[in-house]
């Protein structure tokens, strides 16, 4: 695969809508950069796939986005990033371009809980996917070696209430608060709740809401923003393969008027995405 060698945009991949979430919050601190998004929505949600599909569809994404020019690529999604990234960087890269980089959102977010954390009882709220893989409390326990107590639990009824447009209603305060109350229960001494799907943060003021006082809420999008921006400062031959123009590129496997209708829910700009097909797409 011939891959092009001027610099280009900074490719954002997710399964459906939340990376959008991610994209907004990376947009607001580095502006200045271009950016290319592509949701798989055609094949979404991923988290109920096993980690082969997984990393099979990711895979086809991240060769897209690299095929359009994008030296750097963001997997805005926990399901990728917790089943399929570390296969991309250890086994896909080497031999389709070593001197590409494609990076995840689960360690810039879990590198961020010994500045927050008091009790050391780490709350996780995600979907089942990333919940049966277990990343966030390998990775937790990893960096911080053994020294924090993790709780990761679904919440299964919040990504549809989000993409039906259900998160500003009452109803959607039964389902919030039943997972808020759930996890706590599981672990009273929990005093920081990881947001590891990047949907939820579109029901963070309810979130808020129902957990208790004095519990951290941490939504990952000005995380990663802010990781990526050391990461470019620290990385300059990456950076200088980064275009600047400003602009941003919205990409789907679905029905784009769809898309850009649903798409408004998560980021503030106006979307005009054009759908494409990715190789091997069933």
């Amino acid at each position: 695969m011939e891959l092009p060698s001027e610099p280009g945009p900074i490719g954002i991949f997710d399964s459906g809508y939340g990376g959008l979430t991610i994209l907004d919050s990376i947009r607001r601190r580095l502006p200045g950069y271009d950016y290319i998004y592509l949701g798989d929505n055609a094949r979404a949600p991923y988290g109920s796939r096993s980690f082969d599909v997984v990393l099979d569809f990711t895979r086809q994404a991240v060769e897209e986005l690299f095929s359009r020019g994008c030296h750097l690529v963001i997997l805005a999604c926990n399901t990728a990033s917790a089943k399929a990234l570390r296969s991309i960087q250890q086994q896909v890269l080497p031999g389709l371009d070593p001197d590409r980089r494609v990076l995840g959102v689960i360690r810039p977010t879990v590198e961020k809980l010994g500045a927050i954390t008091r009790s050391g009882h780490i709350g996780v709220l995600a979907t089942q996917g990333t919940v049966d893989s277990g990343s966030y409390g390998l990775e937790i326990q990893k960096l911080y070696d053994g020294g924090m107590a993790v709780c990761e639990m679904a919440a299964p009824m919040w990504v549809p209430l989000i993409e039906n447009g259900e998160a500003d209603n009452p109803g959607a305060d039964y389902f919030v608060r039943k997972y808020v109350g759930r996890i706590m229960d599981a672990d009273p001494k929990i005093d920081s709740i990881i947001l590891g799907c990047t949907h939820y943060p579109i029901l963070l003021p309810k979130i808020r809401q129902f957990a208790p006082e004095g519990v951290s809420i941490i939504p990952q999008g000005e995380i990663v923003a802010e990781s990526l921006h050391d990461y470019l400062r620290r990385h300059p031959e990456i950076d200088r393969k980064c275009t600047r123009n400003g602009c941003v590129k919205f990409l789907t496997t679905e029905n784009s008027e769809k898309f850009n209708a649903l798409a408004s829910k998560f980021i503030n700009c106006e979307v005009d995405s054009r759908r494409v097909d990715i190789a091997g797409l069933k």
